[in-house]
């Protein structure tokens, strides 16, 4: 190649900033607690025996662990009773949702979020990047733009070579 021919890679020297919320991955173990487990007949609920069990259960096999705490029937089951399973779950589980993997997950990458240093994206031009090897919710990336759009110059969604315009800040 002749000199002054040389192919310069303007993506890496441009003033983007990128947002990869793969990185806010927390890596663990997620399981299910299901209530249907506990239901008497697989319709009802029953107080005496649902208590038992949750006295009963060994819960250390849920430590460090995030927990979803569920029922996936179509039952109407007490709020007491999710309170129960939380307080059985609490000293020992690394984190609790009510809801299913998917609520599991978006709740781990919102408080992922809540973490950031949104300061270090003021006034920026920002990439939130679009692939990741992690399944990342899009209430996580909802949330990010959320709270990028009132302090980055813009936001786009992608790669840094190819993006979607998301967001331009006015000029004044």
């Amino acid at each position: 190649m002749e000199a002054g021919n040389e192919i310069v890679n303007r993506v890496a020297t441009s003033s983007l900033k990128v947002l990869d919320l793969e990185e806010l991955y927390v890596p663990g173990e997620r399981v299910v607690v299901d209530v249907k487990e506990q239901l008497y007949q697989g319709m009802i609920l029953k107080e005496k025996p649902f208590r038992d069990f949750v006295k009963s259960h060994d819960w250390s096999q849920y430590a460090g662990k995030f927990v979803a705490v569920m029922c996936s029937e179509d039952a109407i089951i007490p709020t007491w009773a999710y309170m129960l399973l939380t307080s059985a779950l609490q000293p020992c589980a690394r984190g609790i949702v009510f809801g299913n993997l998917v609520d599991l997950e978006t709740k781990i990458f919102l408080d992922a979020l809540a973490s950031v240093d949104w300061e270090e994206y003021r006034d920026a031009k920002v990439v939130i990047k679009g692939c990741s090897k992690v399944d990342v919710p899009i209430a996580a990336y909802v949330e990010a733009t959320r709270r990028m759009r009132p302090i980055a110059s813009s936001i786009m969604f992608g790669e840094p070579c190819s993006t979607v315009p998301v967001f331009k800040k006015p000029r004044t």
